[in-house]
């Protein structure tokens, strides 16, 4: 069976290995300890999954205490209902969080658009030219809500 070192996890997953005493702090994690007094952290195959599924679940922007669940749910059978009820409830309290942002930037989006739009056409009206040739004073810019 294969082990890992934190040094080796760290670079793999591209992050510190304070990150991966982080989530050995936080309980989703727990290298065997080996060498004098236990200071060697040794990580087993079952360890670097839960971490891959830790920092997956970080991507998707959960929090550490859903990650928790779903990655102890992980390791559980397959086939309870009670479980995958929870997993289910969980993923649509997700969905609903990211489809509640991805409303929320559209509309941030358009105001941007409109933002822009307006500075094109006070952009254009300074620099039209005047009728006797020179060009027009700059205009105020006018305030949007």
């Amino acid at each position: 069976m294969p082990t890992y070192t934190i040094t080796e996890l760290a670079r793999e997953f591209d992050i510190t290995p304070r990150a991966i005493r982080f989530y050995e702090d936080q309980g989703l994690i727990s290298p065997r300890r080996e060498g004098t007094g236990g200071r060697t952290r040794v990580y087993s195959s079952r360890e670097r999954t839960r971490l891959k599924l830790t920092l997956r679940g970080k991507r998707l922007g959960l929090s550490l205490s859903e990650i928790k669940s779903l990655v102890d749910m992980y390791e559980s059978p397959k086939d309870s209902a009670p479980q995958l009820n929870r997993f289910l409830m969980v993923l649509a309290q997700h969905r609903e969080a990211l489809e509640q942002q991805r409303e929320d930037i559209e509309v941030t989006l358009a105001e941007l658009a409109a933002h822009e739009e307006n500075c094109r056409k006070l952009l254009a009206e300074a620099s039209a030219p005047r009728k006797n040739g020179s060009a027009r004073p700059a205009p105020r810019a006018r305030k949007t809500a």
